[in-house]
């Protein structure tokens, strides 16, 4: 068992943010631009690096790894959303032009992001709240290094940006996507390999019930140190 929460936090830190940056950089009047910059990067990394550094770490803690499984995982919830993102856009792009794109279309399609977490969170602990009721201490075990390596790379991130001499619509962004997680990929994956009740599936369960509060704290304290 102890292996299984290892692996599953492991799955969590390897997996860096895509989607919720969007929220937290939205939340922060980040530059939209530039998040869109990181997030394409993060994709690029998920694609090329995820299925690697993952084979490798969990195959130090001397767990079988189905590959197939950890490459379906980043087609279904990276590849996919990515092509039909790219897709969708070229096509609204052609039918209704730049200006409704930009003006119309992506206003209203902000809320729907914040309905979808909603929705995610509620099934994660609907599906997982019997775990987390039965097991406290391990909560407690795996959220007390969640919480300190997220405020750790927010602060790391926030100070570099402030002395690089980053405006701060850049510099909040910057820090939130490196203290965030692709927390829905990680829930995934583990549960792929691991199964719905298994303890790695529980670890990237309690990443989302950290993270959620935690960056919104941040969120805060980005908004707060304005400048």
């Amino acid at each position: 068992m102890a292996g299984e929460y290892i692996s599953g936090a492991i799955i969590l830190g390897a997996a860096p943010c895509t989607a919720m940056v969007f929220v937290w950089s939205y939340l922060t009047n980040g530059d939209p631009n530039y998040t869109l910059v990181q997030v394409s990067i993060n994709d690029l990394i998920i694609l090329v690096a995820f299925v690697p550094i993952v084979g490798l770490l969990l195959g130090i803690t001397n767990i079988s790894i189905p590959y197939d499984t950890l490459v379906a995982s980043v087609l279904i919830f990276v590849v996919v959303p990515l092509v039909a993102g790219v897709l969708t856009q070229k096509i609204l792009l052609k039918s209704h032009g730049k200006e409704w794109f930009k003006n119309v279309f992506l206003p209203k399609l902000k809320p729907v992001s914040i309905v979808a977490l909603l929705v995610t969170l509620v099934l994660l602990f609907a599906f997982q709240g019997q775990n987390i009721l039965n097991n406290p201490f391990i909560i407690l075990l795996a959220a007390v290094p969640l919480v300190i390596q997220t405020y750790f790379i927010f602060f790391i991130t926030w100070f570099a940006g402030k002395r690089l001499k980053l405006s701060h619509p850049v510099c909040s962004p910057a820090a939130m996507i490196g203290a965030s997680n692709f927390f829905e990929l990680a829930v995934a994956v583990a549960i792929s390999l691991f199964g719905l009740q298994s303890p790695a599936a529980l670890v990237t369960v309690v990443g989302v019930l950290v993270e959620v509060p935690v960056m919104l704290s941040l969120v805060a304290l980005a908004n707060k140190w304005k400048y």
